[in-house]
């Protein structure tokens, strides 16, 4: 019994080897620049200095982080973090489910497909292009937003220069950047909901609107629960692409979040071992979060990885 297995699993080695050859390269790719680069987190521990390298700086234990958790303008940042990827991460489920409820009732194919294509294309355009549209679009002179509000008597709002309205900014232009990729999980969700449970509740006299209540949000709720808990992770992440791109020193009380304010103490001011350990801080925040949502996937969606 013992050599049968023994032949099966050689055999099952065998056919799978190929595959696991062209795992190789990537794995490499992984272990260098995932992996590999995580040493350098040792510089939130050090006075860094270039001259000495990695191994030769002095160890000063937790004083980087002392010093960064005393900055007047750390809060704040975390706490625009916080408001702008959450603004992201709740508009970044409704919508998508909203539209994808929206595109399921249309019944010719050309249209549906006409507006899938029409709102997955954002998804693939940068931030550096979009954010010279936007600019264009939003300008308070010139831009087709502001004329539009002129007509209808409103004063001209400086949407990439008020503190007031530049997270509002970030939240909605990225939700209409994303919203149509997002929704293809919950239009392939819709798709596996059993048709017999529309037409009972057609027998038993519900309309397109109680059948959406009753049968379909019940049918894709688990898929939505599952998106929700997992988004969870990116609590911190408040999208450095579109904010850098977009912001300026006007809008740093309200719009400047931690990836920013890494990058300007380590790219331009050269603090690399207070930068490194906001990013660490961040990232251990990450941790906790991705932890704990897929805990929760498991629990309300029976969601888990292995």
């Amino acid at each position: 019994m013992e050599k049968v297995k023994k032949i099966k699993s050689k055999g099952k080695f065998k056919r799978e080897l190929p595959l696991i050859l062209m795992l190789i390269p990537s794995l490499v790719l992984v272990l260098i620049y995932s992996y590999g680069s995580m040493i350098g987190t040792v510089i939130a521990f050090q006075k860094f200095n270039m001259a000495k390298g990695l191994f030769g700086s002095e160890w000063i234990g937790f004083d980087n982080f002392k010093n960064l958790f005393s900055m007047p303008n750390i809060w704040p940042i975390i706490r625009n973090t916080v408001v702008i990827a959450f603004g992201k991460m709740i508009g970044g489920i409704i919508v998508p489910v909203f539209f994808a409820l929206m595109l399921n009732e249309v019944s010719k194919n050309k249209i549906k497909r006409t507006f899938q294509t029409m709102v997955y294309l954002p998804h693939f355009l940068s931030w550096v292009i979009l954010a010279s549209i936007f600019t264009d679009i939003l300008s308070p002179s010139s831009g087709i937003v502001n004329k539009l509000l002129g007509h209808l008597g409103v004063e001209p709002v400086f949407f990439l220069g008020s503190t007031a309205w530049f997270p509002i900014t970030m939240i909605i232009t990225d939700i209409w950047k994303v919203f149509g990729f997002g929704s293809i999980i919950y239009l392939a969700a819709l798709t596996g909901i059993d048709q017999n449970l529309y037409e009972a509740a057609q027998i038993d006299g519900a309309g397109r609107l109680m059948q959406t209540f009753y049968v379909t949000l019940p049918g894709i709720l688990s898929t939505i629960v599952l998106m929700s808990v997992l988004s969870m992770g990116n609590i911190l992440n408040g999208g450095f692409d579109q904010i850098y791109n977009m912001y300026s020193a006007s809008v740093y009380e309200t719009g400047d979040i931690l990836d920013t304010f890494v990058f300007r103490l380590g790219i331009e001011n050269a603090q690399y071992a207070l930068s490194t350990a906001a990013n660490l801080f961040k990232s251990g925040v990450s941790l906790v979060f991705v932890t704990a949502s897929y805990g929760l996937a498991y629990k309300f969606a029976g969601y888990r990885i292995f």
